[in-house]
């Protein structure tokens, strides 16, 4: 649900990267992060949890376009990987505008991307969201590894329902500033229908 700022004519999205622990999440973000103009982008937060090496989550404004006079501001977000913060994830979920699902190319890793993949459709309807009518893009990481499992499974497994996909690695930044664009039309397509 993007909120409008009329004072500083802005339009702010919320857009989530969902995706098992360690699977890239921040990676992506931190790639963005720091190949964006410095003027046009506020400051990264990450809280890391105590027991936990993954971030609690990444705060980025992020001016991207304009609509009817308006610029829009994408807020991106991660979720912490491990399902003991699944509050946490609910709570980042609240108002989401579009949602990267980062998917583990590893093949031990599969279970782990259902597991997550199977969390983001419970908590998106438990705050009355459906996947299929939100702007979702899949990103399948780490596919510069040895051990990545092929594509043709990764699709059957995380992305069943065909919705717009990358191959990445996110340490090279290779396929994320796409997966972010794809994500971002999205969201502007979705706001540019409620406004007419």
């Amino acid at each position: 649900m993007s909120f409008i700022n009329y004072s500083s004519r802005e339009i702010n999205c919320k857009i989530v990267y969902y995706g098992p622990g360690l699977c890239g999440k921040t990676t992506n973000l931190q790639h963005i992060y720091l190949r964006t103009n410095p003027d046009v982008k506020g400051k990264m937060i990450s809280l890391a949890t105590e027991t936990e090496r993954t971030l609690f989550f990444d705060f980025l404004p992020l001016a991207l376009g304009e609509i009817r006079g308006f610029k829009t501001r994408f807020h991106l977000y991660t979720v912490p990987g491990q399902v003991f913060y699944d509050a946490s994830r609910k709570l980042i979920l609240k108002g989401v505008d579009g949602v990267v699902f980062v998917a583990d190319s590893q093949i031990e890793r599969m279970e782990a991307n259902l597991e997550s993949l199977d969390n983001l459709k419970v908590n998106l309807k438990e705050q009355g969201y459906d996947l299929d009518k939100t702007p979702y893009v899949v990103q399948y990481n780490k596919r510069d590894l040895p051990n990545a499992a092929p594509l043709e499974e990764l699709q059957k497994l995380c992305n069943p329902m065909g919705a717009v996909e990358f191959e990445a690695c996110a340490t090279t930044g290779e396929g994320v500033f796409e997966t972010l664009k794809a994500v971002a039309k999205g969201v502007l397509a979705d706001l540019k229908k409620m406004g007419s």
